[in-house]
């Protein structure tokens, strides 16, 4: 038996990403993209209406940071969801996060987020979709298993329940990729 929803844009996980970027006054800027992933190889899209600060300041540096919110930092990641830049220009500081510049673009990497995506514009599609070329990973060393890759169990990363309408923390590992499909060869 199964149940009808109707037309939704649910998609599971959806990681809740904050994209950072500088103002004209070198001041550091975040808002919680709901509508953003994988565009190509090396490359991420974002859905960000033009009204939002964040997306003038990507349109006129060409350049953002898009990290993934983990579980110690859900209230400062909702936050910067709810509350527009345009409304309340200091959001940034009252999330108590600390920006440092990026070493590879001209945007700010939140040192509390543990994973770290630096960005160029790209290209913006005639829809509006913002697509970025990643240029760099950068990864808080905390979060680095022993192989030197990083641990989603000790990152924490968040992702949002568009059902229920809230976060969860990436699960547990159930399998290996490119790997455990071969039993059925």
């Amino acid at each position: 038996m199964r149940k009808d929803f109707g037309k939704k844009t649910w998609m599971f996980p959806c990681p809740v990403l904050i994209v950072a970027t500088y103002g004209e006054d070198g001041k550091a800027d975040a808002m919680n993209a709901a509508w953003g992933g994988v565009y190509d190889t090396n490359q991420v899209m974002l859905c960000l209406s033009d009204d939002h600060v964040t997306t003038k300041n990507i349109l006129r540096a060409k350049a953002f940071t898009v990290s993934f919110a983990n579980a110690a930092n859900v209230v400062q990641a909702d936050y910067v969801g709810i509350v527009s830049a345009n409304d309340v220009p200091d959001k940034f500081v009252r999330t108590g996060w600390h920006a440092v510049k990026a070493q590879h673009v001209d945007a700010p990497i939140i040192e509390e987020l543990p994973i770290v995506l630096e960005c160029v514009l790209d290209h913006v599609n005639d829809d509006g979709i913002i697509v970025g070329n990643v240029v760099n990973v950068s990864v808080d060393e905390r979060v680095l298993d022993g192989k030197g890759i990083p641990d989603l169990d000790k990152a924490e990363i968040i992702s949002y329940n568009s059902a229920a309408h809230d976060y969860r923390v990436v699960g547990a590992k159930v399998g290996n990729a490119f790997s455990d499909g071969k039993k059925l060869k």
